[in-house]
């Protein structure tokens, strides 16, 4: 049974997150669009797997609940802030900085969640990551301190993904 359910169903956690997605889209929540959801969930990672390195070897849902959580209020936090930026401070006073976050995590996958959190903040991008994986090069919109941002970035998220993915 083990064996069949991880060829039918590669990844688990994306089958799940992309019925849900699919589900949420749509206008109204119908049984239809719930199985098509499914449907949806199941086929895609399915088709894709082939290009997948490696399912996750341990991951902490419970944990991740917590961190989706933070990064929601941290992106309703960072709006205001890019908001107040873009009212009040000049284009002359703006302080953009390219930063290298270096990184402890290993697993595609989490590198990926990292690297998705930081540019879903508004006031930050990540550009590119290094060719080993070792360090993320982050752009940010205006800062005082660089490596505050950097330093922030590593406790507030990677520690906790490091946490999540095991």
């Amino acid at each position: 049974m083990g064996r069949a359910f991880n060829w039918l169903i590669p990844h688990p956690f994306l089958t799940l997150l992309l019925a849900v997605v699919w589900t949420l889209l749509q206008n109204q929540i119908s049984a239809g669009m719930v199985v098509f959801g499914i449907i949806l969930g199941v086929l895609i990672p399915w088709g894709t797997s082939i290009w997948w390195p490696d399912t996750p070897k341990g991951f902490r849902l419970g944990k991740m609940v917590t961190y989706s959580v933070m990064v929601l209020w941290d992106i309703i936090i960072a709006n205001i802030q890019v908001a107040w930026i873009v009212l009040t401070v000049p284009n002359s006073k703006l302080k953009p900085a390219w930063i290298v976050v270096p990184l402890e995590l290993r697993q595609p996958e989490a590198i990926t969640v990292l690297a998705g959190t930081i540019t879903l903040t508004p006031g930050t991008v990540s550009a590119d990551l290094s060719d080993g994986g070792h360090s993320l090069l982050v752009h940010v919109l205006h800062t005082d301190d660089a490596d505050a941002v950097r330093d922030e970035i590593m406790t507030r998220y990677q520690s906790r993904l490091k946490e999540i993915f095991l």
